[in-house]
């Protein structure tokens, strides 16, 4: 318990800061109400999920088994198949140096990298900029990247070394995804308040201390993960390097709460492996809806409510929950997420405490009963919405497109990450996004501008379809640059140019 305390609000001072806290996380006054309410929540879900069970459709039992029917990706209807090949006909063919030079013409990046204490800037510095921007964000050594476009290697790589640091490459994304939220037709995509979270595994080269084995994803070598947190709108406002084995659930909320963007985050969904009973608790606490997709839901465990004699459906509900446990034990829990929001402790750093020291303490067991309320909850409605079912679907699928996006972005050195420290990884990882979210935002500028250009011509644009439209786009984007086969050296009677001289 001291170890595990050491990391929250002292206790006086939690005396001194807590309504305020609680007023952040939307508590009621009375802050034990909110776990009135969701015990209300569980008792109404029940009576429902038991008609939906008797009625047979595609949640059901088979042999006593809970059967789930598939969610199908939604039909795009052919108007919307067709406003989109419109609009692929007139988006201008692009240089992927001229999409980061139009969007830094845009928002000025330079005045959001700042560079460490004197750090000169200099004639060509926003070139400069970009080129390492580039080189980071596509995984290109700054030799080739400097033999590539004729600049100086030193001063890339000064450049480079003083301003893409994680902190100056943080509040350029910010500004990219404000800048993507105030677009019109990103509206139709999301209110900006709905995320999901996934993992993108890259192989390693030599010895780099955070990698791992994996071998279903990098055979006998070893790697990491790439962790993206992607809006609804299609905007990336997060990343993370860590081990390849780290369970998403350990971090999926730490860019949430560090969220520094316009997007009011307030609902976020992960793949299976994104989940746990605590992150459910946390989630929870800290005033956010958590709704991951759920593969294996005939063999969660469900929870009854001692004392309670409601009746529950024909689900597994083999476990009991005590609320007066949690009740004796509630100022705990709210402490634990007023050091959370406050900052004092990243959710990620206290899980992996928790996991360290499992029997310290109680509130391991309490943040886990909470949780297995929530997840009971939550595992209801969501077997009796097929609509929250495919909100949650079409959200991850929108990630799988962005992740789609940064591997076409990430060509150099094979895919392979040859940084060796964790801070270097880190810079990559912003850059990446950085160059994803330009990329994101120039496309939804331009298909703005193509629809525009189809009402003008008479088309019969369907505001309906807008919704179906994509940015995350790159089939007009060229991402290598331009070859010259005209020789411009001078070269002998055989065609052969000087040796150079040592």
């Amino acid at each position: 318990m001291p170890i595990l305390s050491s990391y929250l609000i002292g206790p006086f001072e939690w005396q001194q800061v807590k309504g305020e806290l609680c007023a952040q996380l939307n508590l009621p006054p009375v802050t034990t109400d909110r776990l009135t309410q969701r015990l209300q929540e569980l008792q109404e879900l029940l009576a429902p999920m038991q008609q939906l069970l008797e009625a047979g459709g595609d949640v059901r039992l088979e042999d006593g088994e809970l059967v789930v029917g598939r969610v199908s990706a939604e039909e795009v209807p052919a108007g919307a198949q067709a406003l989109q090949q419109e609009i692929s006909r007139r988006l201008p063919v692009v240089d992927l140096t001229d999409i980061l030079v139009e969007v830094n013409g845009w928002l000025g990046f330079p005045d959001q990298l700042p560079g460490l204490e004197h750090a000169p800037r200099g004639d060509g510095h926003d070139t400069r900029l970009l080129a390492g921007v580039l080189a980071l964000g596509c995984n290109i050594p700054l030799t080739d990247m400097a033999r590539s476009t004729g600049l100086p290697y030193q001063s890339l790589w000064w450049t480079a070394a003083n301003y893409l640091r994680d902190d100056t490459l943080k509040a350029a994304n910010t500004l990219l995804v404000n800048e993507h939220h105030r677009q019109w037709l990103a509206a139709y995509w999301g209110r900006g308040t709905f995320s999901s979270s996934d993992g993108q595994r890259f192989a390693v080269s030599g010895k780099v201390r955070n990698a791992r084995s994996l071998p279903t994803y990098f055979g006998t070598g070893r790697g990491v993960t790439m962790q993206t947190h992607s809006s609804d709108q299609y905007a990336q406002y997060g990343s993370k390097v860590v081990p390849a084995t780290l369970r998403d659930a350990t971090i999926v909320l730490d860019e949430i709460v560090d969220n520094q963007t316009e997007l009011a985050i307030v609902e976020h969904t992960t793949d299976t492996a994104g989940y746990s009973d605590i992150i459910f608790a946390l989630f929870d606490l800290l005033g956010l809806y958590f709704c991951p997709r759920m593969r294996d839901l005939a063999d969660q465990k469900l929870y009854k409510i001692r004392g309670e004699d409601w009746t529950y459906p024909d689900l597994k509900f083999t476990g009991t929950l005590n609320p007066d446990y949690i009740r004796r034990h509630w100022d705990e829990l709210l402490r634990l997420a007023g050091s959370i929001k406050s900052g004092r402790v990243t959710a990620s750093l206290f899980i992996r405490k928790l996991q360290a020291y499992p029997r310290q303490n109680h509130l391991t067991y309490v943040l886990q009963a909470y949780g297995q309320l929530i997840k009971t909850n939550f595992i209801l409605r969501y077997l009796q919405s097929q609509p929250l079912r495919r909100r949650i679907h079409a959200q991850l699928n929108k990630g799988e497109e962005l992740h789609a996006l940064r591997a076409w972005l990430w060509f150099g050195s094979e895919g392979v990450i040859r940084r060796k420290q964790q801070e270097e990884q880190a810079e990559a990882a912003r850059c990446l996004t950085l160059l994803t979210n330009c990329v994101v935002l120039w496309n939804t500028v331009y298909m703005q501008e193509a629809l525009q250009q189809l009402q003008a011509e008479g088309y019969p644009v369907d505001e309906t379809h807008f919704e179906y439209l994509s940015p995350s786009r790159y089939e007009h984007i060229n991402r290598l640059g331009k070859y010259s086969f005209e020789n411009a050296a001078q070269v002998d009677p055989q065609h052969r140019r000087p040796l150079r001289r040592p």
